[in-house]
């Protein structure tokens, strides 16, 4: 079945004449996902891949059956865009963008909790349910459908995770993108729930990286709640304290949030953590052999 994203999404890309929208949306489409309208203020009547343009959301949805947004759009208008889509009814809204500050980012989730609108990022690299539907970034060719998955921090690390599954002949349910932003719409916590929740869902990898303490949490709903075996990766292990490292969130400080409160939190879990990322395959085997 996979979760949040699947053959009932048809999403609207919103920045979808820009550079990145459009390169993305062909990419979105060859991978079989239903993209049904795009929005550009001031480019209605166009199209792009052969999908139509519009100049709101509102007026793509009431000329598309559209349910979902993925958004390509600078930071400095993203609020906005994102906060279009949660005011037109769409339920779920990916948003690529990153360097969204924080304070818009904060409102953005605040006008979605209340309107039930699930989040994917920002900073996200997207979401993509192998065989149905991809919204973002991740690359096409290293999917295959099966039971495991995963929920990530890091973006590259998780294509060679992806990747690397595929190649031992594991297949993925949905590859999650929580963003690398201190205020994203998603948390581990969140997603593992709808894992376990998922009957195509048979283990999860988490990929997760120092900074914060959603790693941490995530161990504790493992420990206490989570019926389905869990492998992870922590990114971050030489990075000193203080200083940021790629992500928003991705810093140590005031001595939390360190890689190796995250791993020991982990494996107290009972999660299998991978010292290098190429281990993960292995030992999500051994984990489902148990």
């Amino acid at each position: 079945m996979a979760i949040i994203v699947d053959e009932s999404t048809r999403a609207v890309v919103q920045g979808i004449t820009g550079h990145h929208g459009s390169f993305h949306t062909g990419q979105m489409l060859a991978f079989g996902s239903a993209i049904a309208a795009g929005v550009a203020p001031g480019r209605a009547g166009q199209s792009v891949h052969g999908v139509p343009v519009y100049d709101t959301v509102e007026a793509a949805r009431e000329a598309q059956d559209i349910n979902t947004s993925v958004i390509f759009v600078p930071a400095a208008f993203a609020k906005d865009a994102a906060m279009e889509a949660i005011s037109a009814g769409l339920k779920t809204v990916v948003v690529i963008t990153e360097h969204i500050p924080v304070h818009d980012a904060m409102e953005l989730m605040s006008l979605a909790e209340r309107e039930g609108t699930t989040v994917v990022g920002p900073n996200t690299f997207g979401i993509c349910s192998a065989g149905t539907c991809k919204l973002g970034i991740v690359p096409n060719q290293i999917f295959s459908v099966g039971g495991i998955g995963l929920v990530a921090r890091s973006g590259t690390l998780t294509y060679e995770i992806v990747a690397s599954l595929t190649a031992d002949g594991l297949g993925q349910s949905t590859c999650v993108g929580l963003g690398g932003d201190r205020v994203a719409g998603l948390d581990f916590v969140r997603v593992l729930r709808r894992f376990k929740d998922d009957p195509q869902t048979e283990a999860v990898v988490m990929v997760g990286e120092i900074g914060g303490t959603a790693e941490e949490e995530a161990a504790e709903y493992i420990k206490t709640e989570f019926n389905k075996p869990v492998v992870a990766y922590i990114a971050g292990k030489s990075a000193p304290p203080g200083k940021r490292m790629g992500h928003a969130g991705a810093i140590i400080e005031r001595g939390r949030g360190t890689f190796q409160s995250k791993v020991e939190a982990l494996k107290a879990a009972g999660t299998a953590v991978a010292e290098l990322p190429w281990e993960v395959p292995g030992l999500v085997r051994s984990a489902l052999a148990v």
